[in-house]
């Protein structure tokens, strides 16, 4: 019995480790293919080509860019506190690696199926922040500093409307798991939440321009949480040189660079989660018309990653069309327009769904 139950136990060890590592399978490839569309969805937005010389039209542009970076060496600065500056990039990462763990790929595989979910994510995204504190303050640097800072400040103030947002689709459906949310949106675009849910009256109907603002309000202060453009104060080039990531170098700096494009991703996909379905097909299954019952979660995958890799592409839309806005501007928009905006469609959702 003994060696039965050490057997079991190495086992679900290992499958468990396989679950959890499955996701890098996903956002190792994700990011060479986001930072080369992001280069060339600029260059034609500007009218020009983007990378052309490595490979195809550049498709090997960045692998290459990603071998010089593990060759690059490790510069460490004078003066720096070197225990948690090292540590920094690795908090970063591992706050936005532990978001997959509680997203819905399909409905066959979730990394952790908890009926938290939601709130899970909110709670460990948080270790971002303490991440990037840690590397603006042992960075010593003045730029590194004030990037961290106001990091810390855009971060903290817009989880308020996301969270107020998150609220109301709470009260609406009843749960706060995402793989829950995915299966009360059956598999056709008309059952989205976006468009009321799956249920059917005059309360769905009411809802829709409620829903639609709490979408708009959801997805621009993800925007802000993930630093990108207009709000991409903590990295402001013209400003603070890199911010918080000034002194690094390196594969500590490609750590950074992959929980950036890790967070566009885990954002993009709650946002679809919550309002498009998630991992559901807006038209049906085709494994499903033909009867090939076991294809239905390798097309359920498809439509996960084709959702949230949209939304990304939207934020690398927003980010060549509109301009960076200033700080103060910056924290009117949280505190003076969203975060009312989010509270008082939190009370009407409420008040429509307690009718």
């Amino acid at each position: 019995m003994y060696e039965s139950l050490v057997e079991i136990t190495g086992l679900e060890i290992f499958a468990a480790f396989v679950s959890a590592a499955m996701p890098v399978a996903f956002l190792v490839p994700f990011v060479i293919i986001a930072v080369y569309l992001e280069r060339k969805v600029s260059a034609h937005m500007q009218d020009r080509l983007g990378p052309m010389r490595v490979g195809y039209h550049g498709l090997l542009q960045t692998i290459a860019d990603f071998f010089k970076l593990i060759q690059k060496e490790d510069i460490v600065a004078e003066g720096i506190d070197k225990k948690f500056f090292n540590f920094a990039p690795f908090l970063v990462f591992a706050g936005s690696y532990a978001v997959y763990a509680a997203l819905p790929f399909s409905s066959k595989y979730i990394g952790s199926e908890t009926d938290l979910g939601i709130f899970y994510i909110i709670a460990i995204s948080g270790l971002v922040v303490a991440g990037i504190l840690m590397a603006g303050w042992t960075s010593n640097n003045k730029y590194s500093l004030y990037g961290a800072m106001r990091s810390a400040a855009q971060i903290i103030s817009y989880e308020i409307p996301t969270a107020l947002v998150i609220l109301s689709i709470i009260m609406w459906t009843g749960t706060m798991s995402l793989a829950t949310m995915s299966e009360m949106q059956t598999a056709y675009f008309w059952n989205w939440n976006i468009l009321g849910g799956p249920e059917w009256g005059i309360t769905k109907f009411v809802l829709i321009p409620f829903l639609l603002v709490a979408f708009i309000i959801l997805y621009v202060s993800t925007l802000a949480e993930v630093n990108r453009t207009p709000f991409d104060m903590p990295e402001a080039e013209s400003e603070l040189v890199a911010g918080y990531h000034t002194e690094y170098s390196g594969m500590k700096f490609a750590m950074f660079f992959l929980a950036e494009y890790g967070n566009m991703f885990a954002v993009s996909a709650i946002v679809s989660v919550i309002f498009f379905g998630g991992y559901q097909s807006p038209f049906g299954y085709l494994g499903n018309t033909l009867g090939i019952e076991w294809l239905v979660p390798f097309e359920q995958v498809f439509w996960f990653a084709a959702k949230g890799i949209f939304f990304v592409f939207v934020q690398m839309w927003l980010r060549w069309t509109l301009p960076r806005v200033r700080v103060d501007q910056l924290m009117t928009i949280c505190w003076k327009y969203l975060i009312p905006y989010s509270f008082v469609n939190l009370l009407v959702i409420g008040i429509i769904t307690l009718l």
